[in-house]
């Protein structure tokens, strides 16, 4: 009854900006966390970023001062904005929440993904 589509990927060239955007829809009591995790080909997926409901924050090493997370928590929305791009975060992007359908149950769901490729 919840789902996340992810809109914005795309490509750009090395040292550009994309954003991406996510919304979760269905029955939504609270998304305790929403985020951003990507898996680039041969490789595991790994967390960009988190946000919690609160406004704290967690950003992998790689991204930081680069990529910015922010939430829309009224619209259960997460976006990132990519700065600076390099080749290395080509990857599939895929939006994420830790999501409770009542005060104590929480589910993880994930979008099906955005492609973002950035050139050298």
């Amino acid at each position: 009854q919840v789902h996340l589509m992810e809109s914005g990927g795309g490509l750009a060239q090395a040292g550009g900006s994309l954003s991406l955007h996510c919304e979760a829809s269905g029955s939504i009591y609270r998304a305790r966390q929403m985020g951003w995790y990507r898996q680039a080909p041969g490789k595991q997926r790994e967390l960009v970023a988190l946000m919690a409901i609160e406004g704290t924050t967690t950003y992998a090493d790689s991204v930081k001062g680069r990529f910015l997370i922010s939430r829309d928590n009224a619209n259960h929305a997460v976006n990132l904005q990519m700065n600076n791009l390099m080749p290395e975060d080509t990857a599939v992007y895929y939006c994420y929440g830790a999501i409770e359908q009542t005060l104590v149950y929480e589910n993880d769901y994930w979008g099906p993904g955005t492609q973002v490729t950035v050139s050298p």
